[in-house]
């Protein structure tokens, strides 16, 4: 709104109107912003959710510490989205479809989370909204970014080639005999702006992928890339599925899902900012996304509400996140990914997510099988998902494969261990495109 109205006073020139011209200046606005806004409106939504006695409700998994979780506030998610949107509303250009998606995607996975944990509250249980609706709606949002990416003619790209340059040959010696020519390669953005199903792989020399390729075998070329799109459609579809859930799972201890996601968050919003300056796109051989640059002003605003709402969720918590939350968080993770073209370095980037889906994976899978071929269920961990693992005390007596470690860590230590680990991975995501 802020940028539409000094937009509309363009002719008064008062000092400062050009910096919001600026991205870097308006994420930074953004982020400040957000960050005052959970700050200050924080304790007084954690104070209603006390009133209106809004608490958790725990069961007894013979966690250290854990019972006396019960009755601390959830749906703290209510933080972190007001303090994602205002700024947005505010410092950004809401005409830009970039923007208008992502906040229709924190809506909308807000509104599944909340109703998840409104079921929850009401019936004071922990089976909140049925598993089918929730992936009902984490689909609803992937197919909705998928076809607006494939329909909308804002969505395009530019793509980045290599072009060799001979040189007219240096001169060396002092008759003014030229020596040899030299090729140079240098990277170029096409200033042709295209549709196409392309996106990010890490270890090839251009880092660009069409999904288009994969049909290939399809003689007509519209069909193929008509194709390409529906591929890239269910891509998207299970991206979004598998990041929402993902941080669902990792909410469970205090801090955790909050502060991995705002080191996801901080490596996504470089690699926006990247991808949407032509400059610097064609410096780094990444594909340049028009437009998208307008993603930096969203991902500083995310990023300070993730960090004001760790100042009352870290251990120990005054109030947790919920469904509304974690949900959230990763609907914006994967859509963001899914917009700058990156959707594929997820599964390195959101690593620790999917290590705590695969868990439950394998734990629930593993059960299974032992009791139908023994008659008893074993486990290959402890408890799951993973963080809970590293929670609870080894049983010598228990059908566990992996009973290490013996003693159980304190869930400050699993925390701080676990952002140790998504700052490497941010690192490894970066390293893997430079890798050729």
């Amino acid at each position: 709104m802020i940028y539409w109205l000094l937009e509309a006073l363009d002719g008064w020139r008062f000092p400062g109107h050009n910096l919001m011209g600026y991205i870097t200046f308006r994420a930074g606005i953004s982020f400040a912003l957000s960050l005052v806004i959970a700050l200050v409106f924080g304790h007084r939504v954690i104070a209603r959710l006390q009133k209106m006695q809004i608490g958790e409700v725990v069961r007894n998994l013979g966690l250290e510490g854990q019972l006396a979780k019960k009755g601390t506030p959830t749906m703290g998610g209510i933080i972190i989205i007001m303090a994602t949107l205002i700024p947005c509303l505010l410092m950004g250009n809401l005409s830009n479809i970039y923007m208008i998606l992502m906040i229709v995607a924190t809506l909308w996975m807000g509104s599944i989370g909340f109703l998840d944990d409104y079921r929850k509250l009401k019936y004071h249980n922990k089976d909140g909204l049925k598993g089918k609706y929730k992936v009902t709606g984490q689909v609803g949002l992937g197919l909705l970014v998928g076809i607006t990416m494939w329909l909308s003619p804002q969505i395009v790209m530019s793509e980045n080639f290599e072009r060799e340059i001979v040189s007219q040959g240096t001169v060396v010696s002092a008759d003014g005999t030229p020596g040899e020519a030299e090729t140079v390669t240098e990277v170029v953005v096409s200033k042709d702006e295209i549709k196409s199903p392309q996106t990010t792989i890490p270890f090839v020399k251009n880092n660009n992928f069409n999904y288009q390729w994969l049909m290939s075998w399809v003689p007509d070329a519209n069909a193929a890339q008509t194709l390409g799109w529906l591929v890239f459609v269910l891509v998207v579809v299970v991206a979004v599925t598998a990041v929402s859930n993902g941080a669902n799972l990792t909410d469970g201890i205090d801090g955790l899902c909050a502060g991995t996601s705002a080191i996801i968050g901080v490596a996504l919003l470089i690699m926006a900012y990247l991808g949407g300056n032509v400059i610097y796109s064609s410096y780094l051989n990444i594909m340049y996304i028009p437009g998208s640059e307008e993603l930096v002003v969203f991902a500083g605003a995310f990023i300070g509400a993730l960090v004001g709402f760790l100042w009352y969720n870290a251990f120990p918590a005054q109030v947790f996140m919920g469904d509304t939350g974690s949900l959230t968080i990763g609907g914006i993770l994967a859509v963001f990914a899914i917009l700058i073209r990156k959707e594929l370095l997820i599964p390195l980037l959101c690593l620790i997510f999917f290590l705590e889906d695969l868990s439950v994976l394998i734990q629930v899978s593993y059960f299974k099988y032992t009791k139908k071929k023994y008659g008893e269920g074993r486990r290959v961990f402890k408890m799951t998902p993973l963080h809970h693992h590293f929670q609870k005390a080894a049983d010598p007596t228990a059908a566990v494969k992996w009973n290490f470690p013996v003693n159980p860590m304190h869930e400050n230590k699993i925390v701080t261990r676990f952002w140790i680990v998504g700052i490497l991975l941010a690192a490894l995501t970066f390293v893997t495109l430079k890798i050729r």
